[in-house]
């Protein structure tokens, strides 16, 4: 996104924002280093924006509230759509695996995407098959339950569409795909073939642990998380490796996975963000 515009904190932004939202303008209005920044989807319309603020607020069409509540949001969300290819994709793929395995139930289909093939024998195989090099990414999107899949699916949306909105779609897919090859071998390296494993969990915690370096070293709009999600979450981690969500009947956990999908993100969040703060 583009910033269209600088303010202090005292300006009431109020009339421009109505104004935006009547015209179905996708915007956003954050708080950064005690100022008021407005941010749009590209140049042109920060130009537009800049120029329209230039004139002065006074001047800006009286839209009143109730009207802006009933503008169609179909424009809003088509535009927002377009700014996150990578995060729907993943998600697609993730829905897709979710159907063709019966969300993990279907076993002979889960086989087909387990890091390790199944041999003759009817055991995973003790070593990956390179020649299969898709089972290094494929867990990743295998879910067991309607549950797991949902926790996974809104946490990504919440995490891929930050990255994506900040660095681009290469940049995530790269992020994903990378971090995916990791947890997912470093959770066979941990289990080896004592069971199944998958899931979006181990990609999730890089992501998190990359938005969570990079906000601190080079704060931006972006990664702004709300407060507590951090510590949620590495309080859910340190729970899941104490044994007791598995004891309490919940299924096995991939600590493994999430141990080194957090490490691989804090690794690129923080050299991401401090090559941003030498900018």
């Amino acid at each position: 996104m583009q910033r269209a515009l600088t303010c202090s904190l005292e300006e009431d932004l109020r009339p421009l924002v109505r104004f935006l939202r009547s015209r179905r303008v996708v915007h956003r209005v954050s708080e950064e280093r005690g100022v008021q920044v407005v941010w749009v989807v590209d140049q042109a319309t920060a130009d537009a924006v800049k120029a329209l603020y230039e004139r002065g607020l006074d001047d800006i069409p009286n839209i009143a509230p109730q009207s802006v509540a009933e503008t169609p949001a179909r424009a809003y969300w088509r535009q927002s759509y377009r700014l996150i290819p990578a995060t729907l994709l993943v998600l697609l793929a993730t829905a897709l695996v979710a159907v063709f395995t019966g969300l993990g139930s279907n076993i002979e289909n889960v086989v087909l995407l387990t890091y390790t093939p199944l041999e003759a024998s009817g055991y995973l195989a003790a070593q990956p098959d390179m020649q299969q090099w898709w089972r290094l990414i494929t867990p990743i999107f295998i879910h067991f339950g309607l549950m797991h899949l949902a926790f996974n699916a809104l946490w990504f949306w919440e995490l891929g569409r930050r990255i994506e909105m900040r660095s681009g779609a290469l940049w995530l897919l790269g992020l994903t795909l990378l971090i995916g090859v990791i947890s997912n071998t470093a959770q066979w390296w941990w289990s080896g073939t004592s069971g199944l494993f998958g899931g979006l969990s181990g990609v999730l915690y890089g992501l998190l642990g990359y938005c969570w370096l990079y906000q601190l070293i080079a704060p931006n709009v972006y990664f702004a998380l709300p407060k507590g999600v951090v510590i949620m979450m590495l309080a859910w981690l340190v729970l899941c490796m104490s044994g007791l969500i598995t004891v309490l009947g919940f299924g096995a956990i991939a600590n493994a996975a999430h141990v080194s999908g957090l490490l691989v993100g804090c690794l690129f969040g923080s050299i991401a963000g401090a090559l941003q703060r030498r900018l």
